[in-house]
């Protein structure tokens, strides 16, 4: 037993303070000196595993340990003009990237893990490009689209600007859409041929499921679940119907998949788990990126602190916050934006792999379970507590899409749809559908909107359309008090400082009690 604990301490030191320099290692400049070996993940312990995740989460990758992908786009695959490499001065792009040095270099309000303000923005779809700017060459041509001349119509922009989302409490998040996948698919499973059924999740519904005659699945009175989860090709293909909790449109399953994403796309650095051992991107890198560190970073962002609340000991504010509540919920605005939902039956263990991960990503039996308590107090302050036999998760969302705008017309749908082929009639068609924000946190997480560009909370709640409308304009109809009283209860949804004990303080960081919460 002793000798296993001396390993361990020695790991911890080992990761801690990184390994012994040798000669060869002079002049080296890299951002991790040494990274985990597969396996060794189930052998040190967890406050090590995320003090490593949270060092390649901060990590500002060099040249000189493989950062940058010279012949490889951000989606992974090869570039269209091989002979135009991504090396200096093509090495950096705005859009088309890599175009961070470090995942905390946009995830930092206020502190790693965080959202991102405006200048930290990503624009989806534009990876795909070997290197795209805003000269109109690099425009794609509407397919079909022509002008009065017959020439080909051109789209005003080659990729969707979208707001660095907050990590925080995202393990959470995580585990609530597993165990509400878990339920549609059982929902699903028990439909025979000729039978439909009103999916529901945690009181949550998400449309109509119909199981055709012949067996085939008919999905289109669905519209709460992105494209990729309601693809059918048959009766023996169902549809998949898994939630998908990350990015603004509900694009991600996991925090391991958004992982293996953004190191290749934003940082030019490959997971072998995704890319598979070698040197895919051709700069003299072999195994960028271990399984191990892959474990370590998901779960770093999954065991960051839960948002809280600060509530000034003030009796005006208090007032105010208290009529906020009401208010929010009175004109609607907690109908997708739910504060709480349950996580039941031992789920705030977080584990890996997610049982739905996509391909590409670690599957179920490649390798051992590995669970973490969300709950443990060794863990990032503050955190969630049990109430019985569930635990209470106040994200203020209803992990559904819906169409917050007033139409194709409304600036604030995009043009292109990320979940449909580039090329088709359904990608040229655009998407104005979004995944309802998770408001805790909120107040520290400015700009607001998908795409970052409202910077006042109350922008946002003007622009909401579609689905909201009804909500908005019940807004408008509300006194200006009771308006200003809801600015002010979702001020209180605040990222607190690391290390804090309470959930619910005051202006002096002093626990307090809140009957909400």
């Amino acid at each position: 037993m002793r000798d296993r604990k001396t390993r361990l301490l020695l790991g911890l030191s080992t990761l801690a303070v990184g390994v012994s320099v040798s000669a060869q290692d002079l002049g080296k400049e890299v951002a991790i000196e040494r990274h985990l070996a597969d396996g060794e993940e189930f052998a040190i312990p967890t406050k090590a595993l995320v003090q490593h995740g949270q060092r390649l989460f901060d990590a500002q990758w060099t040249v000189q340990e493989g950062g940058g992908r010279p012949q490889t786009a951000g989606t992974g695959g090869d570039l269209a003009d091989p002979s135009s490499p991504l090396v200096f001065p093509r090495n950096f792009n705005r859009i088309s990237g890599p175009d961070a040095n470090a995942c905390a270099g946009c995830h930092n309000q206020p502190r790693s893990g965080g959202a991102g303000e405006q200048v930290a923005n990503v624009f989806v779809l534009g990876q795909r490009f070997d290197f795209a700017t805003f000269d109109a060459d690099d425009f794609i041509p509407r397919r079909g689209g022509r002008d009065e001349r017959g020439e080909a119509v051109t789209l005003d922009r080659i990729a969707n600007e979208r707001n660095t989302v907050g990590m925080f409490g995202s393990g959470f998040i995580e585990m609530l859409a597993r165990q509400m996948t878990a339920r549609l698919q059982k929902q699903r499973d028990s439909l025979a041929p000729g039978e439909s059924i009103m999916l529901r999740a945690k009181r949550i519904e998400f449309g109509l499921l119909v199981r055709n005659a012949d067996g085939s699945w008919d999905t289109s009175a669905i519209d709460s679940l992105p494209a990729p989860s309601l693809a059918s090709t048959g009766p023996d293909d169902p549809p998949s119907l898994v939630i998908r909790p990350f990015h603004q449109a509900g694009a991600v399953v996991s925090l391991r998949e958004f992982t293996n994403n953004a190191f290749n796309h934003h940082h030019g650095m490959q997971a072998v788990e995704r890319f598979g051992p070698g040197d895919p991107d051709n700069d003299g890198f072999t195994n960028e990126l271990t399984r191990a560190d892959i474990t370590a970073a998901s779960v770093y962002q999954a065991t960051l602190a839960v948002p809280g609340r600060v509530i000034p000991r003030d009796p005006v504010i208090e007032a105010a916050v208290r009529t906020g509540e009401d208010t929010f919920e009175d004109i609607g605005c907690a109908d997708c934006h739910v504060p709480s939902l349950k996580l039941r039956r031992k789920t705030w263990y977080f584990s890996e792999p997610n049982p739905y991960n996509p391909p590409g990503n670690l599957q179920p039996g490649d390798t051992p379970e590995l669970a973490v308590n969300l709950l443990s107090q060794r863990l990032d302050q503050p955190r969630l507590k049990k109430r019985g036999k569930h635990v209470e998760v106040p994200a203020y969302t209803d992990m559904r899409l819906h169409d917050i705008t007033d139409g194709p017309d409304d600036p604030n749908c995009e043009p292109l749809n990320m979940h449909f082929a580039p090329g088709t009639d359904a990608f040229f068609g655009g998407n104005c559908r979004f995944l309802t924000s998770r408001l805790w946190g909120i107040a520290s997480s400015g700009p607001y909107f998908h795409h970052g560009k409202y910077t006042t909370m109350r922008e946002a709640i003007e622009a909401h359309g579609g689905d909201a409308a009804y909500s908005r304009d019940e807004w408008h109809d509300s006194s200006k008090y009771e308006r200003d009283a809801v600015i002010e209860f979702l001020k209180t949804l605040r990222i607190l400082p690391a290390g804090t004990p309470h959930r619910i303080v005051d202006e002096r960081m002093r626990p307090r009690q809140w009957p909400r919460d």
